[in-house]
């Protein structure tokens, strides 16, 4: 087979594909021809030696992926030969094969793309966890996305409307606006263009009641300061590159809550209400009201590009590794 392999903790472009052995299935495993595979802002983090948890040398990056089950271990419960699946397994998905826990492996519906599928678990399954479990965003409600146009932003965007809530997308360039459009977003704030606080307090003069905030940087202590009166702001990552720094007499005045998004540890310690969550998410693909944007797809020679891309914030929506690809 054919991996990606990280051999050193340094920039994406020292990454090289290499053959290895295909590997077995132990017990309560199985092996995965894997047709596509998600990209995520802590695989580049991982690579860089910058993520919070440091993978031993070497590894192959890559968080979560679809395809078709090829071999199965003792154990694997009702997972077969032929199945399409989609995984979640924090390491080793930029690859043509990949051994992952059956426990971690889910089937997919025959008409859900392996590229979009590829793309749920993560991106799509934290923001589930964020906007249901964590913000409690109900009805009614208004929701700011900051980054709206990057995978998780754009996922927030969907995902807040299905549940019924206004959503307002901030984005740094009108291109990006336009893609939060069409995705739902029922205002956009320009941040080259507009005053952050300025613009909020007209589209909503009570401010949101909950901020989804992948970025973190400048435009975070403005937004918690927008906050409506026990609203609820979203810690789900820092694709910006600087940790804010919040002043704690700012959710004291508010009665507001700084709540932290940790979608991997709560899939490990409440599966079945990550699996309904997925399970909720999926019916709503299924019905057109979430529409999944993948926007590039790359094959395992371009990785270094994939993750370069994504750390430049030249990303829009999703975009996947195809290791079967040439």
């Amino acid at each position: 087979m054919r991996s990606v392999v990280c051999e050193q903790f340094d920039p994406p472009e020292a990454l090289r594909v290499l053959e290895r052995p295909l590997p077995e299935p132990g017990p309560g495993e199985v092996r995965i021809a894997v047709h596509a595979a998600g990209v995520n802002y802590p695989d580049a983090l991982m690579v860089m030696g910058q993520y919070q948890v440091r993978p031993g040398l070497p590894f192959t990056p890559g968080a979560e992926a679809a395809g078709v089950v090829e071999a199965v271990g003792e154990g694997a419960g009702a997972l077969r030969p032929g199945q399409r699946v989609a995984a979640f397994t924090g390491l080793g998905a930029f690859s043509t094969h990949l051994i992952a826990p059956a426990s971690a492996t889910f089937p997919i519906p025959d008409l859900l793309p392996f590229e979009v599928a590829a793309t749920l678990p993560l991106a799509y399954g934290t923001v589930m966890h964020a906007l249901v479990q964590r913000g409690r965003l109900a009805e009614g409600e208004t929701l700011l996305v900051l980054g709206a146009a990057g995978g998780v932003g754009l996922a927030a965007v969907m995902i807040g409307k299905a549940l019924g809530a206004r959503v307002i997308a901030g984005v740094s360039t009108p291109e990006k606006a336009q893609i939060a459009r069409e995705r739902g977003a029922d205002e956009v704030i320009v941040y080259a263009d507009e005053d952050l606080r300025a613009r909020l307090k007209t589209l909503v003069p009570g401010g949101p009641n909950v901020v989804f905030d992948p970025v973190g940087g400048a435009y975070a202590e403005p937004a918690f300061r927008s906050l409506a009166w026990e609203g609820r702001y979203l810690v789900v990552g820092f694709a910006g590159g600087e940790i804010p720094r919040l002043p704690l007499n700012l959710p004291l005045l508010k009665g507001a809550s700084l709540v932290g998004v940790f979608w991997g540890d709560f899939a490990r310690r409440d599966p079945a209400a990550n699996a309904a969550n997925l399970q909720r998410l999926a019916g709503w693909i299924a019905s057109g009201q979430v529409r999944p944007l993948i926007s590039a797809r790359y094959s395992l020679s371009q990785t270094a590009g994939a993750l370069r891309d994504l750390l430049e914030r030249r990303v829009v929506g999703k975009v996947v590794i195809e290791p079967q690809r040439p």
